[in-house]
């Protein structure tokens, strides 16, 4: 299949060249990483800029209230991540390692013990947000006028929720199977018809922040389907060949199967949950600050989240890199490959970080429906923060990577989960109840990368990951 040149293939390739040849990295894992790395870069970015034009739009049509509303609903919305991440955590490791070694009949079961789990995890999540979502919105604030629009919110994006679960799975089986080029045009494509969706559902029919959430529910389901027609038929129209091909009639209830994907995904899906988690007491603690800060939160979580894109495809390439050597029983390389990644991931995050630095300003007025809004000023000071915290998520990511691939993935959760609860809502809470003020915010942010970055590399460094990857080697490997 034709592959047209891609500007963010072109600049990720141009830094991981000039690394090279500056004798940081090694060319040739240089290119590797760069091929997986990329397309997973703008499926993050995609979809990170479908959240941030879901919130724009929003608070254009709605206001400002609006924009608060989605946000307290958006750490609801995100356990479909933190739940689908986990299953796809353990997914990546198994698929990874049995593509490496070529074990395909270990490698179909994988992925259908995969949708099995996460359809049984996240069912009971989407009628509790249908049955009980003022009550759940009521946690975080008092303000009822943003109640009342998040809880409409979260009522009807909440349908989605196994569909963005499921789509992790389909997406971290072709990473795996090393193509995130597929996944790529799968999941940046639905992020384009969300923003399509939610374009025509909020202006076009005048169904507010319920048009929001039928976009991202709708756009969901398509990607979903996209991605089981592709694993089944091992191809898609206008994709051309998918890397494997999954028997839909095979066994789906394994046990030693679904204990590895508990195993190593339960400490990813907590790793992901402390994010989501963590959210509900820091939109609490910004509440007390007042409705302006919390839509600049908001909003600096929005650009936030295109700024971490490379991190997306920076630890997934090594996640599937390292897994894949793993699988061959090949740990010299596995351990280049990770050192390797995390250099490429720190300087890239570094140069994004100055980009959105110097257009902050344009960026965050995007946001509001009033240019001289009170949330503006903030959300600036709230980005510039990330863009200082942003580069140590290069190191977190980059170094989580090979503790996936291996199965060591309780110790990134650890390391989150200090930084997040440790850490960063301390500081918070104190900016919001003490002098601190508004430096409470901004040391939060900083915190919850800097911490994760100190923990996983020494952890990388240790090399116990290599041994612990043993116990989930496939039977079958590439030198038997």
């Amino acid at each position: 299949m034709y592959r047209p040149p891609n500007p963010i293939r072109l600049l990720i390739l141009w830094i991981g060249l000039g690394l090279a040849r500056a004798g940081l990295i090694d060319r040739e894992r240089a290119i590797q990483t760069t091929e997986l790395a990329w397309p997973r870069i703008v499926t993050g970015i995609a979809r990170m800029s479908k959240g941030a034009v879901d919130v724009a739009l929003v608070g254009v049509a709605v206001g400002t209230s609006a924009v608060a509303g989605v946000g307290f609903a958006g750490p609801f919305w995100g356990l479909a991540f933190a739940l689908g991440g986990g299953v796809a955590g353990g997914t990546i490791a198994l698929v990874s390692q049995r593509y490496g070694a070529e074990a395909h009949d270990e490698l179909g079961l994988a992925v259908r013990s995969s949708t099995l789990l996460t359809v049984v995890i996240t069912i009971p999540v989407t009628i509790v947000f249908w049955l009980i979502p003022h009550e759940l919105i009521s946690i975080i604030s008092s303000n009822q006028a943003a109640i009342d629009y998040g809880a409409l919110y979260l009522q009807y994006v909440g349908l989605g929720v196994p569909f963005a679960a499921l789509n992790l799975v389909g997406s971290r089986t072709l990473v795996g199977a090393d193509d995130a080029y597929t996944a790529m045009l799968v999941r940046a494509g639905g992020a384009i018809a969300n923003i399509i969706l939610s374009v025509i559902l909020i202006f076009w029919l005048d169904m507010g922040v319920i048009g929001a959430a039928w976009g991202t529910v709708l756009a969901n389901i398509a990607v979903t389907a996209t991605f089981a027609m592709g694993l089944v038929w091992g191809r898609f129209p206008t994709m051309g060949e998918f890397p494997v091909q999954i028997d839909p009639t095979g066994t789906y209830v394994d046990p030693g199967t679904l204990h590895d994907l508990v195993e190593i995904g339960l400490p990813v899906g907590a790793r992901n949950l402390v994010w989501t988690v963590a959210e509900f007491p820091m939109l609490g603690i910004l509440d007390i600050f007042g409705e302006n800060t919390v839509a600049a939160f908001v909003i600096a979580r929005r650009i936030w989240g295109i700024m971490n894109a490379p991190g997306w495809g920076f630890g997934l390439a090594s996640s599937s890199l390292v897994g894949q050597a793993l699988g061959k029983n090949d740990e010299g390389t596995a351990t280049a490959y990770g050192y390797d990644i995390i250099i490429f991931s720190v300087v890239t995050y570094a140069l994004s970080a100055v980009i959105i630095a110097i257009f902050a300003e344009d960026l965050v007025v995007l946001f509001s429906d009033d240019p001289a809004g009170g949330e503006i000023p903030i959300a600036i000071n709230l980005v510039y923060a990330a863009c200082v915290a942003v580069v140590f998520a290069g190191v977190s990511s980059a170094a989580a990577g090979p503790l996936d691939a291996s199965g060591d993935t309780r110790v990134p959760f650890v390391s989150q989960f200090i930084g997040m609860f440790g850490v960063a809502i301390p500081l918070a809470y104190l900016g919001a109840t003490t002098p601190l003020g508004y430096w409470g915010l901004y040391l939060a942010f900083v915190a919850e990368t800097t911490v994760p970055a100190a923990i996983n590399y020494w952890r990388f460094q240790t090399g116990k990951w290599k041994g612990i990857s043993e116990a989930y080697r496939p039977d079958v490997t590439a030198d038997d």
